[in-house]
């Protein structure tokens, strides 16, 4: 389906001509796009607004992205872990119930069918309720959709694996659009897609880029990128290691790209769940990073993951004291100034903001 039909097939279902659309960035800047005029393929970072761009007094200010420091899989072919869900609902940022690599070929279809029923009936909480289907290539996503959106809820995020090109993405489009069937959304469908092959990391600027134009019609709306790393590996041949020299480039490249578009970062799943302070220690270092969030496998896995994406009690005060300390430089009439023996200037103010912001966001979720 060529993209000019695709569109129209959306401006039916969301009854909307290329809205003005506002976006909430992985930081909580709000990303204004202007859609006076069509946007292209070519589109860059530079076309949304970041918090590089906005003045401090905006910034302090502004709304808040949902945290997702974890996203917990479950198969959805599996009722007894469904059932444990209530459990952990509540606690962790985000459930993802699982058709795909945590689901065996000739479970499909148990699968959808558990995930439909846990959407009604799972008290998720402040819990993110989200699916992840099967890839577009798979020959399953289109029957995921078709089930999962047929109960009176439905999620309110996809996770989309194995996405290589913009044509994964119309496809997904055209398939969700009918999914959907007379059913109007009155909110967008937050999308999160993956990178798990060297095709799709070097593709990733224009899926991107092709996902905020096909956004602009409120069907969905991307929030973050997942890097699959064994997928991954199996991709360029390389082999998994405990320290994960061997993807370090992949994960930077995820998210300096996902970043450049104010888009969430996902981190790795750590595979051995019982190793604690491995999974603390890597968590930390994906943390430091940039990432935003990390994959997990099992619940003992969620506490020492979300700690890792929070900042201190200690980075907190800090960024509060010097914030305080910058409007009341401000009030003064003062431009840069002096904090606790350092020169303080933008970047550094920014990068307290973000502490601030991810611990607003947190607490707002509770």
């Amino acid at each position: 389906m060529i993209i000019s039909t695709l569109c129209r097939h959306i401006q039916r279902l969301t009854g909307t001509s290329r809205p003005r659309v506002v976006r909430l960035a992985a930081n909580g800047v709000p990303k204004t796009r202007s859609l006076s005029s069509t946007t292209t393929s070519n589109s860059t970072a530079d076309d949304v607004k970041s918090t590089a761009d906005a003045p401090p007094e905006m910034i302090d200010n502004r709304p808040l992205a949902r945290p997702r420091r974890a996203l917990l899989y479950c198969p959805g072919s599996d009722a007894r872990k469904v059932a444990k869900l209530s459990h952990i609902c509540g606690t962790v940022d985000s459930v993802v119930l699982d058709c795909e690599d945590g689901v065996a070929h000739n479970k499909k279809e148990e699968a959808r069918h558990g995930i439909r029923e846990a959407i009604q009936t799972v008290p998720f909480g402040r819990s993110e309720c989200a699916v992840r289907i099967n890839s577009m290539d798979s020959g399953f996503a289109e029957e995921d959709l078709n089930v999962v959106f047929s109960g009176e809820k439905i999620p309110k995020t996809i996770l989309l694996p194995k996405v290589e090109t913009k044509e994964h993405l119309d496809s997904f489009c055209e398939k969700l659009i009918k999914a959907l069937g007379k059913r109007k959304t009155s909110r967008d469908i937050h999308l999160l897609t993956y990178v798990e092959s060297a095709k799709g990391l070097l593709n990733l600027k224009d899926v991107i880029t092709h996902a905020i134009e096909l956004s602009e019609y409120n069907l969905f709306s991307l929030e973050g990128i997942v890097f699959g790393s064994d997928d991954f590996c199996a991709s360029i041949g390389a082999t998994r290691t405990a320290g994960a020299s061997e993807t370090l480039m992949a994960r930077q490249q995820v998210v300096v790209t996902a970043k450049a578009y104010d888009l969430q970062a996902i981190d790795v799943v750590y595979i051995d769940f019982k190793d604690i302070d491995g999974l603390r220690a890597q968590s930390e270092s994906g943390a430091k990073m940039g990432f935003t969030g990390k994959q997990a496998i099992h619940p003992t896995q969620v506490d020492v993951i979300q700690a890792a994406f929070t900042p201190s009690a200690e980075r907190i005060q800090w960024a509060t004291r010097l914030v305080d300390e910058y409007h009341k430089s401000q009030s003064e009439g003062k431009g840069a100034f002096v904090f606790e023996g350092q020169m303080i200037d933008r970047p550094l103010l920014l990068q307290a903001l973000n502490i601030i912001d991810i611990s607003r966001a947190v607490q707002t979720n509770k």
